[in-house]
């Protein structure tokens, strides 16, 4: 238990900062409104150790980012931001203001109760904001062209082939020029919905090229490399699980599942035990990915060009561990096809192996 520095919790809003000062020593408690300004803020906690000694800040993570947390380390003050929804709130409790919950942040730091989040570095969270600018890209992009399809269903429009393909373009071209009426309302509703596929294609196809000209020289480029022997991670997709996770000295093999939520959820008392769907907890962007990658393992595993030409970017002994990991989880969706599991629960299994050989790629030594 801390006893000899003080407590500072804020909740810090866009226009607005409220504090509570807890005086570990003489169980004082000061509380405070304060400019959203960092500036101001960093000042008023100065002010703070001035009279109090040190002290340890603690803020909740969300749409402000971690510029305050950075600044208040940079200036020698000691600075957590708490996991939202790990905070220890009373069952009872059903008032909430900004006041009660500043308060609450600076008693649960006193007792060491705060589930703390990792700060990035600028360099870092600038990584992290390319590769969910692409993410938000996908989504939208995906729902263009749902909005495209479902107004040709409408009408009657179905394509019997692969979709989103230069064939499939070529027949919305011709849809548009055989069938569709000109000057009709329906003809706008699809050039506006075309055109909106098109658009976002090439904003998905822009942020690519970023990530992958990021990829090749920073920070992250061995683990995205080493990631990028297992079958499923492409460098866009082994760069953005190396840029969410971050620090993976922090996790195991046993708990990486755990904390992007792949787990089982659970209810249990007495003698009775029951388990439910995962978690869907942590980072739900790495989550998605690995989901995906996932099912690349599912077809029978034979390595290709692509894969060697990955292997070759990579240590010997990553290659060889992803090599390991790829027999190893194709042996597995092997056994689980057998067992006649459903292939959507299969594949969740297989995904939460294969997030522990990512981890065993991240933290080895080039």
């Amino acid at each position: 238990m801390v006893v000899e520095r003080t407590s500072v919790g804020l909740d810090v809003h866009a226009r607005s900062v409220r504090a509570a000062v807890l005086d570990t020593v003489t169980g004082e408690l000061i509380e405070r409104m304060v400019s959203p300004v960092t500036e101001r803020v960093v000042a008023f906690v100065d002010e703070v150790a001035a009279g109090h000694g040190t002290v340890l800040v603690t803020y909740e993570a969300g749409p402000t980012g971690y510029g305050l947390a950075r600044a208040l380390q940079a200036a020698g003050h000691g600075c957590q931001v708490a996991a939202p929804s790990k905070l220890l709130r009373p069952a009872g409790d059903r008032v909430k203001t900004d006041r009660r919950d500043a308060v609450l942040l600076a008693r649960l730091a006193r007792n060491e109760d705060i589930v703390a989040v990792t700060i990035p570095t600028v360099a870092q969270e600038s990584a992290r904001d390319l590769v969910r600018a692409r993410e938000d890209t996908r989504t939208t992009l995906m729902s263009a062209r749902h909005r495209l399809s479902k107004l040709l269903l409408r009408h009657g429009y179905v394509y019997d082939g692969d979709a989103w393909t230069g064939r499939h373009d070529a027949w919305l071209r011709r849809i548009r020029k055989e069938q569709l009426v000109p000057g009709s309302g329906t003809l706008t509703a699809f050039d506006d919905a075309y055109d909106a596929v098109c658009h976002t294609l090439s904003r998905r196809d822009r942020l690519d090229r970023d990530i992958a000209a990021l990829a090749a020289d920073c920070e992250f480029t061995a683990t995205t490399r080493r990631l990028g022997c297992l079958r499923g991670i492409s460098t866009t997709t082994g760069f953005a699980l190396a840029v969410e996770i971050g620090d993976w000295q922090r996790l195991t093999g046993a708990t990486i599942g755990a904390y992007l939520g792949l787990v089982p959820s659970e209810s249990s008392s007495g003698g009775s035990r029951v388990l439910g769907g995962i978690t869907k907890t942590g980072n739900s962007h790495a989550r998605r990915l690995l989901i995906e990658a996932a099912w690349h393992h599912k077809p029978e595993y034979r390595p290709g060009k692509t894969m060697h030409d990955r292997w070759a970017l990579a240590p010997a002994a990553a290659a060889a561990r992803g090599d390991a990991g790829n027999r190893r989880l194709h042996r597995r969706w092997q056994v689980m096809t057998a067992h006649h599991k459903r292939h959507t629960v299969a594949n969740t299994a297989i995904a939460r192996e294969l997030a522990g050989w990512c981890w065993s790629l991240a933290v080895m030594d080039d």
